[in-house]
Protein backbone atom coordinates (compact mmCIF):
# COMPACT_ATOMS: atom_id res chain seq x y z
CA UNK A 1 0.00 0.00 0.00
CA UNK A 2 1.80 3.64 -1.13
CA UNK A 3 2.21 5.55 2.08
CA UNK A 4 -0.10 8.12 0.82
CA UNK A 5 -2.91 6.00 1.34
CA UNK A 6 -2.09 5.34 4.94
CA UNK A 7 -1.05 8.98 6.23
CA UNK A 8 -3.67 10.68 8.34
CA UNK A 9 -4.47 14.11 7.46
CA UNK A 10 -2.74 16.53 9.70
CA UNK A 11 -3.20 19.90 10.79
CA UNK A 12 0.01 22.92 10.95
CA UNK A 13 -1.46 25.20 13.32
CA UNK A 14 0.15 28.56 12.33
CA UNK A 15 -0.18 32.63 12.00
CA UNK A 16 0.78 35.05 9.21
CA UNK A 17 3.98 36.36 9.16
CA UNK A 18 5.78 33.54 10.64
CA UNK A 19 8.81 32.56 9.37
CA UNK A 20 9.30 28.64 10.92
CA UNK A 21 5.29 28.71 9.84
CA UNK A 22 6.38 29.58 6.14
CA UNK A 23 9.00 26.34 6.42
CA UNK A 24 7.10 24.33 7.97
CA UNK A 25 4.66 24.96 5.28
CA UNK A 26 7.01 24.58 2.22
CA UNK A 27 9.08 21.58 3.86
CA UNK A 28 5.28 19.96 4.52
CA UNK A 29 4.61 20.64 0.92
CA UNK A 30 7.87 19.21 -0.22
CA UNK A 31 7.76 16.35 1.57
CA UNK A 32 3.85 15.42 -0.10
CA UNK A 33 2.25 15.22 3.46
CA UNK A 34 -1.42 15.61 3.66
CA UNK A 35 -2.49 18.77 6.10
CA UNK A 36 -4.75 21.72 6.77
CA UNK A 37 -3.24 25.08 7.88
CA UNK A 38 -5.52 26.51 10.56
CA UNK A 39 -4.62 30.16 11.35
CA UNK A 40 -4.50 30.50 15.13
CA UNK A 41 -4.93 34.58 15.42
CA UNK A 42 -7.88 35.85 17.11
CA UNK A 43 -8.83 32.40 18.29
CA UNK A 44 -8.53 32.48 21.93
CA UNK A 45 -8.64 28.67 22.73
CA UNK A 46 -6.15 28.31 19.51
CA UNK A 47 -3.54 30.46 21.02
CA UNK A 48 -4.09 29.58 24.54
CA UNK A 49 -2.98 26.22 23.01
CA UNK A 50 0.07 26.68 20.58
CA UNK A 51 0.48 30.24 20.55
CA UNK A 52 3.76 30.10 22.45
CA UNK A 53 4.97 27.08 19.92
CA UNK A 54 4.03 27.93 16.65
CA UNK A 55 4.37 26.42 14.29
CA UNK A 56 2.22 23.08 15.54
CA UNK A 57 1.87 19.62 13.94
CA UNK A 58 -0.84 17.54 15.28
CA UNK A 59 -2.81 14.50 14.24
CA UNK A 60 -6.16 15.46 16.05
CA UNK A 61 -5.50 16.47 19.42
CA UNK A 62 -1.55 14.64 19.52
CA UNK A 63 0.97 17.24 19.08
CA UNK A 64 3.44 15.59 16.76
CA UNK A 65 6.46 18.07 16.17
CA UNK A 66 6.16 21.66 17.62
CA UNK A 67 8.87 24.65 16.51
CA UNK A 68 11.61 24.30 14.41
CA UNK A 69 10.66 21.73 11.59
CA UNK A 70 13.54 20.61 9.36
CA UNK A 71 12.87 18.33 6.57
CA UNK A 72 14.52 15.75 8.06
CA UNK A 73 12.27 15.71 11.19
CA UNK A 74 9.50 15.31 9.16
CA UNK A 75 10.87 12.84 7.03
CA UNK A 76 11.43 10.70 10.37
CA UNK A 77 7.74 11.19 11.44
CA UNK A 78 6.48 10.40 8.04
CA UNK A 79 8.16 7.21 8.40
CA UNK A 80 6.95 6.74 11.72
CA UNK A 81 2.89 7.66 11.20
CA UNK A 82 3.41 5.25 7.85
CA UNK A 83 4.80 2.04 10.20
CA UNK A 84 1.81 3.58 12.97
CA UNK A 85 -1.03 3.51 10.34
CA UNK A 86 0.00 -0.19 8.69
CA UNK A 87 0.11 -1.17 12.49
CA UNK A 88 -3.38 0.02 12.72
CA UNK A 89 -4.75 -1.27 9.17
CA UNK A 90 -3.28 -5.28 9.52
CA UNK A 91 -4.96 -7.31 12.22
Amino acid sequence: MPPELVLPELTLYSRPGCHLCEQAHAHLLALEYRFTEVDITGNPELEHLYGQDIPVLAAGKRVLIKGVFSKGRLSTLKLLLVREARGQHSG
